[in-house]
């Protein structure tokens, strides 16, 4: 009896060692095609919040990291893409974070002009609630559009929040949580944005190393 115990151990720590050994093997034969489909997909959500025809240098290539994890919900240094046209800067694209979604972390971009009008906002990654919370995604909503052409002020920025706070922007039915964190991280942002944009356009560009602390 205990040999045969002993046997069938070892036959599931070997089926167990090859599963693993299997799926590290389609982990490391996928990783370079995954992170390629990921750096496609930046790129065209870049040309969408920051339209072509305002600049005219490489913008995916444009890029410095910024540390502000108050501001950027996240310890992480941040990419900011740098849009210029004859050389002067015209608007910025950063990925920013909504630590506080209803199931966890929201990330997402924001494409905002020098004079701080907000080009676009698209989210990149999260895992709220679908049919509910997943809203804030384009494919399922409308609602990121909402923030198309909206100036923002940090002087007065009482104005981004969710109706239900006394804001002009609509909460979802059935889900406010999400929308409030989403609210939150973009008024964070952008204030982060309007008193530091100067001062990343002098920066060197790359996104290689570690950013600066903006705050």
């Amino acid at each position: 009896m205990q040999k045969s115990i002993i046997k069938n151990g070892l036959l599931l720590a070997g089926f167990a060692l090859a599963c693993t050994a299997a799926v590290a093997l389609v982990n490391e034969a996928t990783k370079d095609k995954i992170a390629e489909q990921q750096r496609l997909e930046l790129t065209r959500i870049l040309h969408q919040i920051v339209p072509d025809e305002l600049h005219d240098n490489d913008l995916g290539a444009s890029c410095i990291l910024v540390t502000a994890p108050e501001a950027l919900g996240s310890s992480d240094a941040m990419p900011v893409y740098l849009a210029t046209r004859g050389g002067d800067p015209v608007a910025l694209a950063i990925e920013t974070n909504a630590p506080d979604g209803y199931n966890g972390n929201i990330r997402f971009i924001i494409g905002v002009n020098t004079a701080g009008k907000v080009l676009g906002v698209r989210t990149l990654s999260h895992q709220e609630t679908p049919g509910l919370g997943d809203k804030i995604e384009l494919r399922k909503s409308d609602w990121v559009l909402a923030f198309n052409g909206q100036v923002f002020d940090s002087g007065n920025d009482s104005n981004w929040k969710v109706k239900k706070d006394g804001g002009e922007f609509d909460q979802f039915t059935g889900a406010t949580i999400t929308p409030r964190a989403y609210m939150k991280a973009i008024s964070r942002t952008l204030t982060l944005v309007s008193k530091e944009q100067q001062a990343w356009f002098e920066r060197p560009l790359g996104c290689d190393a570690g950013g600066e602390i903006s705050e």
